[in-house]
């Protein structure tokens, strides 16, 4: 699956934050249930319009933005 057919980004919608197509649910928010604990069901279940292919999605585009980025080492940065 490509995450461009699932994501997209515009300015005029939540201020270009990388979003599901055709909601104004954003990547960040979807990666903030997942790291809160809550399941695909639970998500699915509370947003019926999403798929479960949306927050695939998510996770792939979350994962390849990873890649292109540098990083600070987690312990140096908390210090």
């Amino acid at each position: 699956m490509d995450w461009r057919d699932r994501i997209v980004a515009t300015p005029d919608t939540l201020v270009g934050k990388p979003r599901i197509k055709g909601t104004r649910i954003s990547v960040e928010l979807i990666l903030g249930w997942l790291a809160n604990g809550w399941s695909f069901e639970e998500i699915l279940e509370s947003y019926p319009h999403l798929a479960r292919e949306d927050i695939l999605a998510a996770l792939a585009f979350a994962a390849e933005m990873m890649r292109d980025e540098e990083y600070i080492a987690v312990h140096k940065a908390a210090a």
